[in-house]
């Protein structure tokens, strides 16, 4: 598939800055594959097109403040960014500055952290530009003191409150960007699912920086897929195999759920299984996959020649996609991270 395929325009004033308030309240476009009928709704209208036994299965991954402003011993500024824990003290990160291997922390009210950077060994290597850090105190008890969020680049300023960007049920630390789709959902409205039998189950997947990179090569099927760690539990794929024998549909919200499911579904013995599975995953969607566990998607507006625009193509067809996205443009839906949804059934 030529990488153009997945190109298209879109006005600038549509990339929504700010998430809507209440979270509920965002535009939700649904969309039959079966039929390709395009319904315009509203995110709490969710209750209305579920029914039991469907079970949402949601990333609950935390975004950590990851974006920290440093300082080289001779005083230069460094600005890093975590991209994954190794262990209490060694982070792999990318680090803004020229020549940088030793910097420092400054901490407010407590002793200054000091690090030292230097290339990654190969078989830890995950980011084209990332670093090895090893600080001399561990790093993360402090991070809600000297980190910022690591909102995309689209997004020109820190929003007001910092748990706007992130779920309601984010439970694990480990992400540098959130699973945006999950943003819509309120406490409420899972409680009211659940009062009609439709029940919530949770992956987890830590998200990279990666997902906002758009496909450079020419082809879908030559861009080289980031690795991203994710668990999908016994209890989790449990319950999937239970809605699925029940006649209920997995509603994957996000794509990070979709790739964590499909990911545990190429591990099973069986097509009609899902197996729990617990490491890193490279899983790459594009159009021709075919899905083993999932029925239904939730999901924001992607960005253009993007993988996660190719998942959602291969999930409801490029033509589909295309009708959903142009009409999507011409009702001025709200795009990417703190946009509207799509329920795609």
């Amino acid at each position: 598939m030529q990488t153009s395929e997945l190109d298209y325009d879109l006005p600038l004033d549509l990339i929504a800055q700010t998430p809507a308030e209440p979270r509920d309240s965002s535009r939700l476009m649904v969309v039959e594959r079966a039929s390709g009928r395009i319904e315009h709704r509203v995110f709490r209208d969710l209750p209305a097109l579920l029914r039991a036994p469907d079970l949402l299965v949601a990333n609950d991954t935390r975004v950590i403040p990851a974006r920290i402003h440093a300082r080289k011993l001779t005083g230069g500024k460094v600005e890093i960014l975590l991209l994954r824990k190794l262990d209490a003290t060694r982070w792999e990160a990318l680090v803004g500055g020229r020549r940088v291997r030793e910097l420092v922390i400054d901490v407010p009210g407590a002793q200054p952290i000091r690090g030292v950077a230097q290339r990654l060994p190969d078989a830890t290597q995950s980011e084209d530009a990332s670093r090895l850090i090893e600080f001399d105190a561990p790093l993360e008890p402090l991070l809600e003191r000297i980190g910022l969020m690591p909102i995309p680049p689209y997004i020109h300023q820190q929003p007001n409150d910092p748990a706007r960007y992130q779920t309601v049920y984010a439970r694990i630390a480990g992400s540098a960007a959130a699973p945006t789709a999950g943003l819509h959902f309120t406490p409420e409205l899972i409680q009211t699912l659940d009062l009609l039998g439709v029940g919530t189950a949770f992956v987890t997947l830590h998200i990279g920086l990666d997902t906002f990179k758009p496909i450079t090569e020419d082809t879908v099927e030559a861009h080289r897929i980031h690795t991203e760690w994710c668990d999908v539990p016994p209890h989790t794929a449990l319950r999937v195999r239970q809605a699925r024998s029940a006649g209920g549909r997995v509603v994957a919200v996000g794509t990070t759920s979709a790739r964590a499911l499909e990911t545990a579904a190429q591990c099973a013995d069986a097509p009609a299984h899902l197996a729990p599975f617990r490491g890193f995953t490279s899983i790459y969607i594009t159009p021709g996959y075919r899905f083993r566990a999932v029925d239904a998607l939730i999901t924001n507006f992607h960005l253009p020649r993007s993988t996660l625009l190719a998942m959602i193509g291969a999930f409801m067809g490029i033509d589909l996609m295309w009708q959903a996205y142009h009409e999507a443009i011409r009702q001025r839906y709200r795009f990417y991270s703190f946009g509207d949804a799509m329920l795609i059934l």
